[in-house]
C-alpha cells in the first residue's frame, strides 16, 4: 500500500513538473514572438522613417526652395508695384491681424471638427489660407532683407557689418531662447492636415482670456521682434557665403553651395541619434547650449541648401527670360506641394522656444510624412472599430431590454386555461 502511494504521488508530480515545462515553453514562445514582432515593427519605423527623411530632402525642400525663389524674384522684377517699404508694412499689418485672430479660427473649426474638416470648402479654404500666408512671409522676408542690405551697403565695410550683424542677431536669439526659428526645410514638413494649421504659438504663450494688451504685444514682438533677427541670421549666412565661396564664378559658388548643404543635412540627420542620447543627459542651460550648437550647425546646412537650389535656378532654368521662369516656379511648385499635402511647408509663423521639448525630443527634427499619414489612417481605423463595438454594444443592451419586457408581459398575462 505505502508502495502504491509513492508511486502515485511520483507520477503526480511527473504530470505537475510536465504541465510546468509545456507552460514555460509555451510563455517561451509567446515572448519570442513578441519579441520578433517588436523588431519586425522597430525596423518598419526606421525604414519609414528614412523614407521621411529622403522626402523632406529630396522633393519638398526644392519644391518650397522654388515656390519662395518665384515669389520672391516676381516681386523683384515688379519692384515698383512692391517698393520693399511698403510690402515690408503691409505684410508686417497682415501677420500681425492673422496672429490675432487665430485662436477665433481654430475654435471655430474645432466646434464641429468632423463635419467641417470633410466640408470640400473647408478644403479649399485651407489651401488658399496657406497659400496667401505664404505670401504675406516671402513679402515680410524681402522687406527685412533688403533692410539689412540698406545697412550694410557700404562696400568696404560690408562683411564686417554682415558678421556683426549675424553674430548679434543669434546672440539675441539665444537669449530670448528662440534658435530653433531659424530652421526651415528640410528640416521642417508640415502637412496640410495637422491641427495647427490656424493656431500656432507666439513667443511668451499669452492667450486673449489672460489678458488682451499683453496678448496683442506678444504678437507684435513674435512678428517685429523674433521675425526680424531670423531673418537677419539668414541674410548675414547668405551674404558671407556670396562673399567668401567663389565669388567670381556664380555657377561654381552655388554647385559648392549645394554639396556643402547637402552633406551638412545629411550629417545632420544622421547625428540627431547622438544629440538626442546627449540632451538626454544634460540638464538647465548645458542642454539648452548643446541643443543650440546642433540648430546652428542644421542652420549652415539649410542656407546653404536654400542658397544652391536658388542660384542654380536663376542661372540654368529659362534665364534669357527670368519672368516666365519665376512664374513657372511659383506655380508649379505650389501644386504639387497642394498635390503632396505639404503646402504649409511654405509657411514661417509661430515662434517656438529652443529646448521646450522634454529631454532629448528637443532636438528631433518635425519631418513627418508617410509617419504622420499612417497615424491618422490607425486612428480612423481604431475610430471606427470603436464605434461599430459601441453600436453593437447598444444594439445587444437593447435586444435584452426587449427581451425583458417580453418576459414581464407574458409572466403577468391571466392563466385562461378552461378547466
Amino acid at each position: 500500500m505505502v508502495k502504491k502511494k509513492q508511486n502515485e504521488e511520483e507520477e503526480c508530480f511527473t504530470l505537475q513538473t510536465n504541465k510546468v515545462k509545456i507552460i514555460k515553453t509555451f510563455d517561451l514562445r509567446k515572448i519570442q514572438h513578441v519579441e520578433t514582432v517588436e523588431e519586425k515593427r522597430k525596423k518598419v519605423n526606421k525604414i519609414v522613417k528614412t523614407i521621411d527623411t529622403l522626402i523632406s530632402i529630396t522633393i519638398i525642400a526644392p519644391l518650397v526652395v522654388g515656390f519662395w525663389r518665384g515669389t520672391w524674384e516676381i516681386l523683384e522684377i515688379y519692384w515698383h508695384l512692391f517698393p520693399w517699404a511698403q510690402s515690408f508694412v503691409l505684410a508686417a499689418v497682415l501677420h500681425i491681424c492673422l496672429l490675432l485672430i487665430r485662436q477665433f479660427i481654430q475654435d471655430f473649426v474645432d466646434r464641429d471638427r468632423v463635419a467641417i474638416k470633410k466640408h470640400f470648402r473647408y478644403i479649399v479654404l485651407r489651401r488658399i489660407h496657406a497659400y496667401f500666408y505664404a505670401l504675406i512671409c516671402v513679402m515680410q522676408w524681402r522687406g527685412v532683407w533688403h533692410f539689412f542690405d540698406f545697412l550694410t551697403e557700404d562696400k568696404h565695410h560690408k562683411i564686417c557689418l554682415s558678421a556683426f550683424i549675424l553674430m548679434s542677431s543669434v546672440f539675441c536669439l539665444g537669449l530670448l531662447r528662440s534658435v530653433r526659428n531659424t530652421i526651415a526645410p528640410p528640416f521642417v514638413l508640415v502637412l496640410d492636415s495637422s491641427d495647427a494649421s490656424f493656431n500656432f504659438p507666439t513667443r511668451y504663450r499669452i492667450t486673449m482670456a489672460e489678458k488682451t494688451t499683453l496678448y496683442v504685444l506678444d504678437c507684435i514682438f513674435s512678428v517685429l521682434v523674433v521675425g526680424t533677427l531670423v531673418v537677419f541670421v539668414w541674410r548675414g549666412a547668405w551674404v558671407l557665403l556670396d562673399d567668401f565661396l567663389f565669388p567670381e564664378s556664380a555657377s561654381l559658388s552655388a554647385w559648392c553651395s549645394l554639396v556643402i548643404g547637402y552633406l551638412a543635412v545629411g550629417l545632420a540627420f544622421l547625428l540627431q541619434p547622438v544629440m538626442r542620447w546627449v540632451c538626454d543627459r544634460l540638464q538647465g542651460g548645458l542642454r539648452l547650449i548643446a541643443a543650440d550648437i546642433f540648430l546652428l550647425f542644421s542652420l549652415f546646412g539649410t542656407v546653404n541648401v536654400w542658397r544652391g537650389i536658388w542660384t542654380l535656378l536663376n542661372l540654368y532654368f529659362l534665364p534669357d527670360n527670368q519672368e516666365i521662369s519665376c512664374w513657372i516656379t511659383h506655380w508649379i511648385c505650389l501644386i504639387l506641394l497642394v498635390l503632396l499635402g505639404c503646402s504649409n511647408s511654405l509657411l514661417v509663423r509661430g515662434v517656438y522656444i529652443d529646448a521646450e521639448e522634454p529631454a532629448g525630443k528637443c532636438v528631433i527634427f518635425p519631418c513627418y510624412y508617410l509617419r504622420l499619414i499612417f497615424q491618422q489612417e490607425r486612428a480612423k481605423k481604431i475610430a471606427k472599430r470603436l464605434q461599430l463595438d459601441i453600436l453593437a454594444k447598444r444594439k445587444q443592451d437593447i435586444d435584452n431590454n426587449i427581451a425583458d419586457i417580453n418576459h414581464m408581459v407574458h409572466e403577468k398575462q391571466p392563466n385562461n386555461h378552461v378547466v
